[in-house]
């Protein structure tokens, strides 16, 4: 197997572009900064809530939210949207991820929309998501 030349993934990402991906048109027009604060709230525990700072870093909460967005766009199941997220160029793109990141899992993505359930905008996400 041939190793990736340096311009490979620009060249994948070309050929993505002209079969016209949609991710790229919804990244282009929803304002994903917009939501941060919101979601950041739902998803970072505060510093005097948190018992220490041991364990992983909690995900970007955008990429977390696109996460879900693609599960609602593309029904897909949480262990689904894992492996398509490590599969699909288009994906890795979306969520604004490079190639050798690594990517949400589905237990992560479960907690995730369960945290936005709790905080009530479960269904305002299912809004967002139709909407797209």
């Amino acid at each position: 197997m041939a190793r990736m030349g340096f311009f490979d993934v620009e060249n994948r990402y070309a050929a993505l572009d002209a079969k016209h991906d949609p991710l790229v048109k919804i990244n282009a027009v929803v304002p994903w900064e917009a939501f941060r604060s919101r979601l950041e709230n739902v998803w970072r525990k505060p510093p005097d809530k948190r018992k220490s700072n041991a364990g992983c870093k909690p995900w970007d909460a955008i990429v977390m939210f696109k996460a879900i967005i693609l599960c609602a766009l593309y029904n897909l199941s949480d262990d689904q949207v894992e492996y398509q997220m490590r599969d699909r160029l288009s994906f890795v793109r979306f969520l604004g991820l490079a190639l050798e990141d690594k990517v949400p899992d589905a237990k992560t993505v479960w907690l995730y929309r369960e945290q936005l359930s709790q905080a009530g905008l479960w269904r305002p996400c299912l809004r967002i998501s139709t909407a797209i």
